[in-house]
């Protein structure tokens, strides 16, 4: 089937559908034109619906937090030290690629090797944490992005340098751009550039993403000044111990997420650990989501998220990667079966969060993360090794093959 024949209208019969929006549908069928679902359903297919056998249809999978300029790397860089040491490593490597020549289009390769390689892993929309806005002028036919451009610095001046730069970068995406702002972490952005970008994104009515409670050692620099991540940062000459930077605890940013139209804490891993802070985490939960990427935080911290606790306490859950520079791959299906192995979510729940839940932390919700009417034809085509009875299982079952990806009525990787 070919993309123009795709963009005119066609129908579909699988075994299986998983429209998020309801139960699953045996023997379902769906038809699209123009781009849109417009109808689904059980038992008869339409007239010259094309038969996918025993395929899996999902939504569009939704990786709500990643960071595609590392996406040539062929293996993670070393997580010795945890969190403290692999931030060292990254931000080394990103000031070694940044002055080498042909900076640019580097960046722009692996942008563009990142999108073909989430196409072809049932990705279709994307939440990129970007330090510079390339992105979008890579960004055309695969998967959707919302560009969070990210901002970083501790003292005034380096506050004042990328603020003005991320502004210049929203200015040149322009207002019809999928855009967000992104200030990098607490122990990396002191108080008055934070104070900046959100008023910014409140005037501009962006959603907000930040790594929050990623490590024990970034609260022991909140609260002392001190720690490995402290050691990191003056190894980097990012801090002045003669003119320390006002650091805000993850509390405090919460709140300040919350004052977004939306807003998204990435990771979170020991928000378990801060009462005050998950306690406004919840409190704000009909704006603020978490976006978790589970074998990131497995890397780096030995552990995973409080993920049964977020969501018991009605907080959305959403899935990320983070990037190459952390894990081996851009699969979310890979990140679904990490949570589902430890034990944290059933696979039902785990697709969920790589689907609905991913769409409404990146303000998509009106445009995909489920299959229903209306809604853009993002959908995957999942080919199990055999017959199954439980659909859910079968889609996370890792000899499960991805046979297409369609976004917006049109096949992005793979055919039907």
């Amino acid at each position: 089937m070919s993309a123009a024949a795709s963009a005119r209208g066609a129908a579909f019969r699988c075994r299986h559908i998983l429209p998020m929006a309801g139960p699953p549908l045996e023997n379902g069928w769906l038809r699209v034109a123009r781009g849109r679902i417009v109808a689904l359903g059980r038992g008869r297919p339409p007239a010259g619906a094309i038969d996918l056998g025993d395929a899996i249809v999902v939504p569009g999978l939704v990786n709500a937090h990643t960071h595609l300029e590392f996406s040539d790397l062929r293996a993670p860089l070393d997580a010795a030290g945890g969190l403290p040491g692999w931030i060292g490593r990254i931000v080394r490597l990103r000031r070694e690629r940044d002055a080498a020549p042909g900076a640019a289009e580097r960046v722009a390769t692996a942008l563009r090797c990142g999108l073909a390689e989430s196409a072809l892993a049932g990705v279709t929309t994307i939440g990129e944490i970007a330090t510079q806005a390339d992105v979008a002028a890579v960004a055309t036919n695969g998967p959707r992005v919302r560009t969070f451009r990210e901002a970083l610095g501790l003292s005034a001046a380096a506050g004042d340098a990328a603020f003005r730069s991320l502004v210049a970068d929203l200015d040149r995406l322009g207002a019809d751009a999928a855009a967000g702002l992104s200030p990098h972490a607490p122990y990396s952005v002191a108080a008055p550039l934070g104070r900046r970008i959100m008023a910014e994104a409140r005037r501009r009515r962006l959603p907000v993403a930040m790594h929050v409670a990623e490590s024990p050692a970034e609260r022991e620099l909140l609260t002392s000044g001190t720690g490995p991540l402290r050691r990191t940062l003056d190894d980097l000459g990012a801090w002045r111990p003669e003119c320390p930077p006002r650091l805000l605890p993850a509390a405090e940013w919460i709140t300040r997420l919350a004052g977004a139209t939306r807003g998204i804490v990435v990771h979170g891993t020991f928000l378990d650990r801060d009462t005050d802070a998950f306690g406004r985490l919840a409190r704000h939960r009909d704006r603020l989501c978490v976006v978790v990427c589970p074998r990131t935080t497995q890397a780096l911290s030995d552990t995973l998220p409080p993920v049964a606790m977020f969501r018991e306490a009605g907080i959305r859950v959403a899935l990320g990667t983070d990037s190459r520079a952390s894990t081996p791959d851009l699969s979310v299906l890979a990140e679904c079966r990490a949570l589902v192995a430890s034990g944290a979510a059933s696979p039902a729940e785990a697709l969920r969060m790589a689907t609905i839940h991913g769409a409404w932390a990146l303000s998509f919700e009106r445009r995909c993360g489920r299959l229903s009417p209306g809604l853009a034809a993002d959908l995957v085509i999942l080919r199990p090794p055999a017959s199954c009875s439980d659909p859910w299982e079968a889609a996370l079952d890792p000899a499960t093959r991805i046979q297409a990806t369609m976004r917006a009525g049109r096949f992005i990787a793979g055919e039907a």
